[in-house]
């Protein structure tokens, strides 16, 4: 068991769409949860969505109608389709995984930028 590894992240215009993907790096069965958080430049990170093992959702009011969170169990990815992106939500995307075995674990983020 590892390190969570996002990518996805990119540049992208104004109203653009991005999909963030996440590797656990561990078990399925190990899963409780899974988030994607972000932090912009000078502001404190935040919540972006959650995810149960049971599949349910949470959205920040930020994201809601615009971000999607999901998961792939055969796969075993975390995936946050994010669509009319704005410049607001340029920041460094993480994941994070609560298990139910081990301490919680997160990646290393990935940029997002949205330019005017």
């Amino acid at each position: 068991q590892g390190q969570p590894v996002e990518s996805g992240g990119g540049l992208v215009h104004t109203g653009g769409s991005l999909r963030l993907s996440c590797e656990p790096s561990t078990s399925p069965n190990n899963i409780v949860s899974m988030t994607w958080h972000r932090q912009a430049p000078g502001k404190q990170r935040e919540l972006v969505a959650t995810i149960t093992k049971s599949g349910e959702t949470t959205y920040a009011d930020s994201g809601k109608g615009r971000f999607t969170i999901s998961r792939n169990n055969a796969e075993n990815t975390l995936y946050l389709q994010m669509n009319n992106l704005k410049p607001d939500d340029t920041a460094v995307y993480y994941c994070s995984v609560n298990k139910l075995l081990g301490r919680p674990a997160w990646g290393r983020g990935t940029q997002v930028t949205v330019s005017s």
